[in-house]
Parts: C-alpha cells; sequence; structure tokens
C-alpha cells in the first residue's frame, strides 16, 4: 500500500512555529546523547550531547556511484589537498520534520519538536560548543536534521557568526535541505539572500525522495503532490546561483516499469538543467537502529527494489553524458542557466 498523508505545508508551519527564534536567532536541536540514534555513532557525542561528529567518505557498496559530498565541495572552497576522501564534519540536528520518511535513521521523537527531547540554542551558542570542543574543530560544519529548510535563517545566521569571528576562512558550511518548503525564497530579506549567495564557503545538498510521486509518498507518507513542489523548489534555487547538489533514495514499493519510470524522471530533471544529474549523488538505503521497528514486509522489498532502481539510473546517466561529462569532479559540473 503506497502511503501518503502528511498535509506537508500545514505541518511545516506548525513545526516552525515551535522551533525557531527568528527574533533572539535560536533554533531547537535534538538531544542526541541518550536517543536511540546514539547507538548508531561510531564516536560519542559532543557539544552537551547535541552535536555529533560525521566521518564522510567517498566510498559506497559496489554498483552504487561514489559518493563524493560534502568531501569535494568542501575541499575545492577551503583549498585542500586534492584527492581526499574522508573527511569529518560538526554536525547539528535541529528537532523539526513535517515528513516521516520510514528509512530516516532520525528517531521520529527527534522530529517533532517536542521540548522534552531538544533544547533552544543562539547561533552564538553553538559556535561557542563548536569552538570549546577538546578534540578541536573539523573543517565542516553540517546543518542536518530533521529538516533544516524549516529554518532558512539558520545558514545565514551561522554565517555572520562565523565571519565575525573570524572563521568563515578556515570553516565549509554544509546545510541539508528536503526541498519540503520554499521558504528560502519567502521568509528571508532580499538581503538575507544576497548574504547567502555572496558567501564563499558554503554548500547546499537537496534530497530528493524518490522519482515519482508513487515512491515519494511511500517514503516519505507525505501527499504524492510533494513529488513534482520538490522538483519546483529546485528549479528556483538554481536561479540563486549557490553551490548546490543533490542527493536521492530510490527505495519504491514495486519495480514495475521502474526503467521507462527512472527515464521519465531524468527528463524531469534535465528540463531544470541538462547536468543536473550529474549533481545528484544516489544514497543506499540501510537500517539502522531506529529503523528497525518501523520494518516491514513492504519496507523490507523497496531494500531489494532500490538494487535494481540503481542499475536503471546508471543506465541513464551513461546513455544520457559523454564518458568526459561522467568523468568530471561533480564540483566542477556546472548548473549555471546561461549555460543551461
Amino acid at each position: 500500500m503506497v502511503r501518503g498523508v502528511i498535509n506537508t505545508g500545514q505541518q511545516a508551519e506548525h513545526l516552525r512555529q515551535k522551533s525557531v527564534n527568528a527574533s533572539e536567532r535560536s533554533v531547537l536541536l535534538s538531544r542526541l546523547s541518550g536517543s536511540d540514534q546514539e547507538p548508531d555513532l561510531t564516536v560519542p557525542t559532543n557539544c552537551e550531547g547535541f552535536g555529533r561528529i560525521r566521518h564522510f567518505k567517498t566510498s559506497t557498496a559496489p554498483n552504487w556511484p561514489s559518493n563524493p559530498l560534502p568531501i569535494l565541495p568542501a575541499a575545492k572552497a577551503l583549498g585542500l589537498a586534492d584527492g581526499q576522501t574522508t573527511m569529518e564534519a560538526q554536525v547539528y540536528q535541529n528537532a523539526a520534520c513535517p515528513w516521516r520518511c520510514w528509512y530516516c535513521f532520525v528517531p521520529y521523537p527527534l522530529l517533532s519538536a517536542n521540548p522534552k527531547k531538544s533544547k533552544w540554542f543562539t547561533v552564538s551558542e553553538l559556535v561557542d560548543l563548536f569552538e570549546n570542543e577538546p578534540d578541536g574543530c573539523p573543517s565542516v560544519i553540517d546543518l542536518s536534521g530533521g529538516s533544516p529548510d524549516l529554518i532558512p535563517e539558520w545558514p545565514v545566521w551561522m554565517m555572520e557568526e562565523l565571519e565575525a569571528r573570524g572563521l568563515d576562512q578556515q570553516t565549509f558550511l554544509w546545510s541539508d535541505d528536503n526541498l519540503s518548503t520554499d521558504w528560502l525564497f519567502t521568509k528571508l530579506s532580499n538581503a538575507q539572500l544576497e548574504r547567502m549567495q555572496s558567501y564563499k564557503n558554503y554548500g547546499r545538498v537537496c534530497c530528493f525522495k524518490g522519482i515519482d510521486e508513487r515512491s515519494f509518498a511511500f517514503n516519505t507518507n507525505a501527499e504524492p503532490s510533494g513529488f513534482e513542489f520538490q522538483l519546483h523548489v529546485m528549479d528556483r534555487l538554481l536561479d540563486l546561483d549557490l553551490d548546490v547538489y543533490g542527493y536521492i533514495t530510490l527505495t519504491d514499493p514495486s519495480s514495475d516499469n521502474i526503467d521507462c519510470r527512472m527515464s521519465a524522471f531524468f527528463d524531469r530533471l534535465q528540463t531544470i538543467h541538462e547536468f543536473l544529474p550529474l549533481r545528484i549523488v544516489p544514497l543506499q538505503i540501510g537500517v539502522y537502529g531506529p529503523v528497525e521497528p518501523r520494518m516491514n514486509d513492504e519496507f523490507d522489498a523497496s531494500l531489494a527494489v532500490q538494487e535494481v532502481a540503481i542499475q536503471h539510473w546508471n543506465v541513464e546517466i551513461e546513455k544520457r553524458f559523454s564518458l568526459e561529462d561522467r568523468h568530471r569532479p561533480i564540483t566542477d559540473v556546472s548548473l549555471r542557466r546561461s549555460q543551461a
């Protein structure tokens, strides 16, 4: 049975009111220490239990494309040596998300802006925690979630704070975006948008939750119309000329007609930009601790479907792009409109 009952707009507005205080420049962060997510972490939580160190690596499973995000964007922006295959990042997770992706490694109670499982922090306090960690500061700060796009001000506030402390040249700011809202365009002032556009060491990764309405609704439990909305928001993002990338999850309730459906999805991506598929990295879904209690026969089956889907993803990439294009570093794939 394909799900899809969450009204994204209503749920997003409700959670934004509970999880951001714009006048104080503060956000509600999930408490990771003591949570069901904590056993999956490779190192203990930090920042008083409200942060974690993530170890990004480019290597993936056989048949899946390597994942250079955010390693290559950060290395390029910061002028680091070529060839890096791993990188550490300081991660903060906002405590709200309007969707309930069944495979999300974050426990659902950490997505509902529950005050018992979260705490308010100003951006100044977040940078204090970052600077005061005894093991030193990673070169990347990752604003994750949850759904950080509920708080489009968050990256801008962090940019201003890092600049004020002289940390902007040595720190790469990376933020996640579920493409669940268009608030980047409706909540930010023109000055804030310009601030984001002009900030050198910033990258943004947007996660597509499937290749069509059916897989989107299955994965998120949100209304199917959210699939096209994600594409609409991505289209608008390219007009800002930010350093934007994409993830996609390929779990699906069925592999029926997956070749035709994948081809149609690529067609749709290329109406936004010819080279957009080359800026998107498919993510293989695994079963982390918080996911195990949610599993059922349908979700189990979708893990096998993603292995079929990635084969068709790879076929489309090879069919549509030259060898030179496919071997180009993801950071060198231009999405500028003037070159579309």
